[in-house]
């Protein structure tokens, strides 16, 4: 073989080796994401940060946040880019923005409550902010992190009227596979309600790796619709229980009137 060929040779085996390397990188499993040793400390929590939903609206998340208030906690209501259709990505970077912004300020770490496709924010802010690193506990309110019917089938019946987080909610979606297994993450709590009509089917809030509670497991014959989740007392009974201090500990819950 003449010295051309042989580099020439040198060079194609180089990049058959270059790529089985990146290959096999992409099909390797990946390691946890955050270091457990670099995991904010569980008995120092700092601010609470509650992402609204798809849409943007922040009334329900202010009385939430008021309930969290009384407990000696600060809570913040973020206010999502526009009208809260669009990208999702937009939306984790104001999570990113705000969990920085409260750690800069003294704050040993943040809690996120997201409700509905908020929940989807706080998944994809774990999985490409170490948000982890970050937050001590993520609790999510009727949050369709498998995805909602409701959007996939805005996708094929009504495009026109689904957006960009429309079509990132739909089952299968990129931005829902990106967050499967983050549950495993921290300390995930998803609470949802057996009588969501947005969130569809109501299992869609079924998180793998985290405690997942029916509204109507700890009080029967409750009637919880999607939009009644953040301000409904045994709602936020669950959520200041995901919110404390110690470990997550849902025995003895029970339905709340007030």
């Amino acid at each position: 073989m003449s010295p051309r060929r042989r580099v020439l040779a040198a060079v194609l085996a180089g990049l058959v080796v270059l790529a089985a390397v990146v290959l096999g990188v992409r099909l390797l499993p990946s390691g946890p994401a955050v270091d457990p040793d670099s995991r904010p400390a569980p008995d120092r929590p700092g601010t609470v940060l509650l992402v609204p939903g798809y849409g943007g609206g922040r009334d329900g998340l202010l009385r939430l946040a008021a309930r969290i208030e009384a407990t000696g906690r600060t809570a913040e209501v973020l206010t999502l880019v526009g009208d809260g259709t669009g990208d999702l990505g937009a939306q984790v970077r104001v999570l990113d923005d705000a969990a920085d912004a409260a750690i800069a300020a003294g704050a040993p770490s943040v809690d996120v409550v997201g409700y509905s496709a908020g929940g989807v924010v706080a998944g994809l802010w774990v999985a490409r902010d170490d948000g982890a690193a970050k937050a001590r506990r993520v609790v999510t309110l009727g949050s369709p992190l498998g995805g909602t019917t409701l959007a996939a089938q805005a996708v094929t019946q009504a495009p026109d009227a689904c957006p960009q987080a429309c079509r990132q909610l739909a089952p299968g979606s990129a931005e829902l596979r990106e967050i499967a297994g983050v549950g495993a993450d921290l300390p995930w709590l998803s609470i949802y309600t057996a009588d969501d009509e947005t969130s569809t089917p109501p299992e869609t809030a079924v998180f793998a790796g985290a405690t997942n509670v029916e509204v109507q497991q700890v009080c029967p014959g409750a009637r919880v619709t999607h939009s009644q989740l953040p301000t409904d007392p045994t709602v936020a009974g669950l959520v200041l229980r995901g919110l404390d201090p110690a470990p997550t500990d849902l025995s003895g819950a029970g339905c709340v009137t007030s």
